[in-house]
């Protein structure tokens, strides 16, 4: 078998070998390389897999040589290698910036576990989106949410020791959730094979335990990926964990979970069960509006810019699970769409912000955090940096030029499809509070003058900023070149909703 068979394999086994090796190695240096290097392999393996399904259709990679439903399956489709590509093409522009960034932000004798942390983390990202086996999905689901709990508490402010602990308690829960709902569906299925099982609870769906694992894993789900009301440890998360942490998990680890959500409700319990049968399309309806106006309300008002835009990612998977709530092609091409989209432009701001703080110093040595009252005339001294916070900023918004705008048009399209224009009033209302909170920042940055006895040290270094701008320019590409993103998300949509529209 040639080697381009094993490409589904090789995707999630290069950053697991990296992981260890990183630890074996005990220096920053070599554990930096290594994973670096682990993290573009599979980057190139994700656009591999990708131009492959578009090709030829779905991939089924057999564990072992055993064939499932016995054995372990990777299976490759429209939507997760669409997803493989943004979790692996966001781990290979975080990891370069990861090393100008850490300096000062992780003490330099655990530079090699925090590189461990991130190969685990990663690890767990792409088996999440790439497996076709519940238990197996659980397992990658703990692999990073466990390192994701270390790359917080690793950071120096003593606040990300708390905010890890509440991270790893809701998270505890969302994952006894999911396990309990895996269980009860192998119960009543006798597999754990996502394929098999989904053919098996054709003509059991609405028995109790199948409705039952469907209420379990939705809240499990919700809890891990803070979809509005039980987001409350994403704030903290983002806020005090160290700049590189922050834009991982901003781009990549909620936007797996809805993944998982998006595949077990369209694929494993059906569109007909979840949205025909049950109530859930209201109920999700009325939570993602919350999100949309609530969080981007709390956002307005926030005196750190990390806090910020942490509270914006919640309104933001809001605009994710209203796309869901239409239960039609437009609206779920529009979820997968944001997905990606959200993704890059959200990591863009907070590689920035990252930027952004590297240049602040302070008495302790400690970095300070991005308060407003820091960032007045940040502009005079740091241009590029602000306008790339601006500019990520606008796609928030939906302003036409930006991959966001692609997103909001498509959910728009889906509330017309359905008479629903007073959902559309809601779409442009809630973009005027991100217009809101953005304004914020250029006020700060552009209109105030700085503070006395500034620390700022002039623009930050290219190394910082490189990476920044990658992701920045690809927010821009997208907003005008839709190919890729639209073509990938209509194509998955399509594939999850045969028989509609």
């Amino acid at each position: 078998m040639s080697l381009s068979q094993h490409l589904p394999a090789l995707q999630v086994v290069l950053p697991l070998i990296s992981a260890p090796l990183a630890v074996l190695l005990r220096r920053g240096a070599l554990a930096f390389t290594i994973v670096t290097a682990a993290a573009w392999a599979a980057f190139a393996i994700a656009i591999a897999l990708w131009l492959q399904v578009a090709a030829d259709g779905t991939i089924s990679y057999h564990i072992g040589n055993w064939q499932p439903p016995w054995g372990i399956e990777y299976r490759i489709d429209r939507l997760n290698s669409f997803v493989l590509v943004l979790v692996a093409g966001i781990a290979a522009v975080v990891l370069p910036y990861s090393r100008a960034s850490i300096e000062r932000e992780i003490p330099r004798e655990s530079h090699y576990l925090f590189y461990a942390m991130l190969g685990l983390c990663f690890t767990g990202l792409l088996g999440i989106t790439i497996t076709g086996d519940a238990f197996n999905l659980f397992v990658f689901l703990e692999i990073s949410s466990l390192s994701t709990y270390v790359l917080i508490a690793l950071g120096r402010d003593r606040r990300a020791l708390t905010a890890s602990y509440q991270y790893l308690i809701m998270g505890s829960i969302g994952a006894t959730f999911i396990v309990i709902a895996i269980g009860l569906l192998y119960l009543m299925t006798g597999t754990l094979n996502l394929a098999d099982m989904a053919s098996k609870l054709s003509a059991i769906k609405s028995t109790r335990p199948v409705l039952a694992a469907l209420a379990f894993f939705t809240v499990g789900v919700s809890l891990k990926a803070a979809i509005f009301p039980l987001h409350q440890w994403l704030p903290n998360a983002y806020t005090y964990a160290s700049s590189a942490v922050s834009a991982l998990l901003a781009a990549t680890a909620t936007k797996v979970t809805l993944y998982a959500l998006i595949r077990f409700y369209f694929t494993i319990f059906g569109e007909t069960m979840v949205f025909k049968s049950l109530p859930l399309p209201e109920i999700m309806l009325v939570l993602s509006l919350f999100a949309m106006f609530v969080a981007n309300f709390v956002a307005i008002f926030q005196s750190n810019l990390k806090r910020l835009f942490a509270y914006s990612s919640v309104g933001q998977i809001g605009y994710i699970t209203l796309g869901l709530s239409f239960d039609s092609v437009s609206g779920l091409s529009a979820s997968i769409m944001h997905l990606f989209n959200h993704g890059v432009a959200k990591g863009a701001i907070f590689l920035f912000i990252g930027a952004i703080v590297a240049n602040l110093t302070s008495r302790s040595g400690m970095p300070p955090a991005p308060t407003f009252e820091r960032l007045a005339g940040l502009a005079r001294q740091m241009p590029l940096t602000c306008f790339g916070v601006v500019i990520g900023g606008l796609s928030l918004i939906g302003v036409p030029g930006t991959a966001g705008f692609i997103t909001k048009w498509y959910l728009i399209l889906a509330a017309v499809e359905q008479g629903q224009w007073w959902v559309v009033g809601a779409i442009l209302l809630s973009s005027l509070l991100a217009v809101a909170y953005v304004w914020r920042f250029v006020e700060v940055a552009w209109f105030r003058a700085p503070p006395a006895g500034s620390t700022l040290r002039g623009e930050a270094s290219w190394a910082l900023l490189i990476p920044a701008y990658a992701l920045l320019g690809a927010t821009l590409w997208f907003g005008f070149d839709t190919s890729f993103t639209l073509g990938s998300a209509l194509a998955a949509a399509h594939q999850l909703m045969p028989f509609s529209r």
